[in-house]
């Protein structure tokens, strides 16, 4: 699907910088919730008598919402427009951090949580179009530029999460601080001029077929991320959905791209970045919970932990072009899972600064998997065009709200087993963060397999997506 050609971004009235920076700045609060939502777990469990499963399922109704969004408004943006969506995501996010301050128990948790997913997915469906075409001369380095602000969003947020957990002050004033970004790019979308789609090319590239199988799709998602009894009463609970969804995707792309091999890597290429955004963003949203006790349970030093990775990671994204053409896309994937299979082994073990040094190690491995994902599924399956890259995104971000729940059970097992050995105090929180990092490491060493064979495969993957 193809984004509009917007030629009225070269006329009077529409201002590049200021669109570009609205953008920024709506990103910018998209990570700040990752980073504070983070930061505040613990006093959310204490507050609300959480469990670390109930709090996997409140992290995961952000991972349900944003792809979610972002998929339909990936399809709806030359019919509705950037101005629209962008509406909807500062409607979104203000909804969202004002039922968060008000949420008195898990379910007000849910629903304000999802929320401000769906806001964080509306940002995404919205700008990145919006960049491309501000600047069509020079996507990729613009696009990077606009990307880099997701982890540098990160930082601010970890740092304010931090700053304010270390001085006493509460989670709700921590998240009351996002509306003052959230009011900002908010007047920025009513008092900007956006520019105009043309009427020739605002259509919906789907037809009834395509409509009836991303209902399904969507309608499924909805029922494998959120608790209910019946999915959880299916056998392998979400896993027959589950395969469902990957396979109405197939379908979906064989009917829009024409050839089953495009269909198929597809797939495999979301099953994949499932994969990547685990080891990525499952390890980074649990960091308090994970690595709290091994830094000394200081308020707030997980947060510092978090800081230096995301802040890592914007500068490697920054500076990623001359890696990338020198290793092939693949080969940067297949280094980065080894370094960050190296990173968790080593954070599964450390304790005070080796924690700091295993971070860093773990940051240079995840920084490159998702824009690099994002860019090989651009790369070798042509064909499916926008769509091909949102769902491959889409994928990444769903696969949190399914193992975020799995996460916090891994945690609330480990400390169990913790307790039951005879553990008593700050040593029960290190063998239960230690625990959920045993499992996670699992990730990273399937993305190596898989990456190798990728990468030795490249030649002929290379030579199939030129018949496209």
């Amino acid at each position: 699907m193809a984004t509009a050609s917007m030629d009225a971004v070269g006329s009077t009235g529409v201002n590049r910088n200021r669109l570009f920076w609205l953008s920024c700045i709506s990103l910018i609060v998209t990570a700040m919730t990752f980073a504070i939502r983070a930061g505040i777990l613990t006093q959310l469990s204490e507050e609300f008598a959480l469990s670390d499963t109930q709090l996997g399922w409140v992290n995961s109704m952000a991972f349900l919402g944003f792809p979610l969004a972002m998929v339909v408004f990936g399809f709806l943006y030359n019919k509705l427009g950037p101005r629209l969506i962008m509406i909807l995501a500062f409607a979104g996010h203000l909804l969202g951090l004002v039922l968060t301050i008000l949420a008195d128990g898990f379910l007000g948790l849910l629903i304000s949580t999802f929320f401000i997913g769906f806001a964080n997915g509306s940002v995404e469906a919205a700008c990145n179009p919006l960049v491309a075409d501000l600047y069509r001369d020079e996507k990729t380095k613009w696009l990077n530029r606009f990307h880099v602000w997701f982890p540098g969003g990160i930082v601010i947020g970890a740092v304010i999460s931090y700053l304010m957990t270390n001085a006493g002050i509460g989670w709700q004033p921590q998240i009351a601080v996002m509306l003052i970004p959230t009011a900002i790019y908010g007047f920025m979308v009513f008092t900007t001029q956006f520019p105009d789609v043309p009427a020739s090319e605002k259509t919906v590239d789907l037809d009834t077929r395509g409509v009836v199988l991303m209902g399904t799709i969507l309608g499924l998602l909805v029922l494998i991320g959120t608790p209910n009894n019946l999915v959880a009463g299916l056998p392998g609970t979400f896993i027959l959905p589950l395969l469902a969804v990957l396979g109405l995707t197939f379908m979906l792309m064989l009917f829009r791209a024409g050839r089953t091999r495009d269909a198929l890597l597809l797939v495999l290429l979301m099953a994949i970045m499932s994969v990547t955004a685990t080891s990525e963003l499952g390890t980074q949203q649990w960091v308090d919970r994970i690595l709290g006790a091994q830094l000394g349970n200081l308020p707030g030093q997980a947060m510092i932990v978090l800081g230096m990775v995301t802040g890592i990671m914007a500068v490697g994204r920054y500076f990623a072009g001359p890696l990338i053409h020198a290793l092939n896309p693949l080969g940067v994937l297949l280094m980065s899972a080894i370094l960050t299979t190296i990173g968790l082994l080593m954070m599964a073990s450390a304790s005070g600064a080796m924690v700091y040094a295993s971070a860093i190690v773990f940051a240079v491995g995840v920084c490159y998997f998702w824009p690099t994902m994002i860019g090989v599924t651009a790369q070798y399956v042509p064909r499916s065009g926008a769509l091909g890259m949102s769902l491959v995104g889409a994928a990444g971000m769903f696969a949190l709200t399914i193992w975020n729940p799995i996460i916090g059970g891994w945690i609330d097992g480990a400390r169990a087993e913790a307790e039951a050995s005879g553990l008593t105090g700050t040593a029960v929180e290190v063998a239960a963060g230690q625990g959920a990092l045993s499992q996670l490491v699992y990730f990273p060493v399937i993305l190596i397999v898989v990456f190798a064979a990728l990468y030795f495969a490249r030649k002929r993957l290379e030579m199939s997506a030129e018949e496209a």
